[in-house]
């Protein structure tokens, strides 16, 4: 099935991948990849069913396999060149024409062959392709050196996703090169795609403290006048129980009004996922049957899970009162009612932030995006003349808009004025023209509460009815 595109949940997602199965694995570190299916994804970076290694794929897996829901981007930092290991001499069987290396993660272009004491060529004697398992595959060419032989001798270097650091994760400006790394590339994600980030992400890593404070911190600013949200997961090695998720949430730092705090892990079978791929791809597949409009909350919303976890893959059963402290505490959670269901509404800042357009999660997102789309669609009338007609363009063109998603149910209020008392004549000669815009996009019904009451006259009127009979 094709994937729905949508690009108000746009996903940003830091990580490793396996960029050994790719053309240019040089190519496919610290730059953002995007991807519309997941054939480009795994052509681009690579894919492994190891995720402990290889977070990205998770991703991968949840945008084009679990949701169906398109485009997504990525942003490996597992770098050949400096997180590698040596490929210890490994003795292959070839009768049969062909042999395969049963290790992952080797790279091509440093692998050497050789039968006895005679070294071969790719191309001339050799063969190399990886099969499905990523696993590397050597098939001897008619009339080359390894025709015949029974035996050859493969050596080489190998990823070694486990060197990489969560400082190369949070990444930062090298001062010479003027290069970007890690999450510092969310900046180069409008001048490379023309697309505003809508989500940060990074399973697998955003538990760790340092790591979910940079991606916390990148959600505003970002080009100077950009924002966006984040999905941050709470360390389920260390909060085993619901109980203890309050102080691991406190201790990791997760207070941001732009975050949504996660626990715990989940599974589709056999194979765990960090809560935030999951909810990142629910989201984002929610804005895209929505008309891409960011009003809706996830929380209710069906996931093709099999069960929640934590990292050792222990099963967690929550009931709903128990979901319910978790929200409290301004965590999201997983909740099995008739299937399993993403449960929250609140950003990661409550309870400490009560104001509706921060605590509530949709409601903060739909401020995020409508920003962004009033810079994105009047970034054109900038250094025009600043004159009465400008003015009115803008304010008539964004009531239009405005009245047509309060007319369709998607907020209750969308109005922008230009008010003379907050542009004074300083800034009007600075060039500088002020407007002021009214949201209100509507909060979820969280609780819906019915009374039952006993109506004793109700039994005497039927009584007095039936022996007036």
């Amino acid at each position: 099935i094709s994937p729905i595109n949508g690009t108000a949940g746009l996903q940003v997602v830091f990580g490793t991948a396996p960029v050994n199965l790719t053309d240019d694995p040089q190519g496919a570190v610290n730059t953002p990849v995007i991807a519309y299916t997941y054939a480009e994804a795994a052509q681009q970076l690579g894919y492994s069913d190891d995720w402990e290694h290889y977070t990205l794929c998770q991703s991968m897996s949840a945008c084009f396999q679990v949701f169906g829901v398109s485009p997504v981007i990525f942003i490996n930092v597992l770098d050949p060149e400096k997180h590698r290991k040596a490929l210890e001499e490994t003795e292959i069987n070839i009768a049969a024409g062909s042999g395969t290396v049963k290790e992952t993660g080797i790279l091509k272009s440093t692998v050497s062959v050789s039968c006895g004491d005679t070294a071969c060529q790719e191309g001339e004697d050799y063969l190399l392709a990886f099969d499905s398992s990523g696993y590397l595959k050597i098939s001897a060419i008619p009339g080359g050196k390894l025709e015949g032989q029974s035996t050859a001798v493969v050596s080489g270097f190998m990823l070694d996703p486990e060197a990489v650091t969560k400082e190369e994760v949070i990444g930062g400006l090298d001062p010479d090169t003027g290069k970007e790394t890690g999450i510092e590339l969310v900046r180069a994600i409008y001048p490379k795609t023309g697309m505003t980030p809508g989500l940060l992400l990074a399973p697998g890593w955003s538990h760790i403290p340092e790591v979910a404070a940079a991606i916390q911190a990148k959600c505003t600013g970002i080009n100077g006048c950009y924002s966006c949200e984040c999905l941050i997961d709470i360390d389920s090695a260390k909060a085993k129980k619901y109980t203890d998720v309050k102080t691991v949430k406190e201790k990791t730092g997760i207070t941001s009004v732009h975050a949504m705090a996660l626990w715990p892990m989940v599974k589709i079978g056999e194979q765990k996922y960090w809560y935030s791929a999951i909810l990142g791809a629910l989201i984002a597949y929610s804005d895209a049957a929505n008309d891409n409009v960011p009003n809706l909350s996830p929380s209710n919303q069906l996931m093709s899970i099999t069960a929640a976890c934590t990292l050792d893959g222990t099963e967690i059963l929550l009931d709903q009162e128990q979901a319910n402290l978790l929200n409290a505490q301004g965590v999201s959670t997983a909740l099995n009612m008739n299937g399993f269901r993403a449960w929250g509404n609140k950003s990661a800042a409550y309870p400490n932030t009560t104001d509706p357009k921060d605590c509530w999660f949709n409601c903060r997102r739909f401020f995020s995006w409508w920003g962004n789309t009033f810079i994105l669609t009047y970034f054109q009338k900038v250094d025009k003349p600043a004159n009465y007609r400008l003015i009115e363009s803008i304010v008539d063109s964004e009531n239009i808009r405005g009245h047509s998603y309060v007319a369709r149910g998607y907020c209750a209020r969308a109005e922008i004025t230009f008010d003379y008392d907050e542009n004074p004549v300083t800034d009007l000669m600075n060039g500088k023209i002020q407007f002021h815009q009214y949201l209100s996009p509507y909060v979820p019904a969280e609780v819906i509460k019915n009374t039952l009451e006993f109506d004793p006259l109700a039994i005497q009127s039927a009584l007095a009815t039936e022996s007036a009979v």
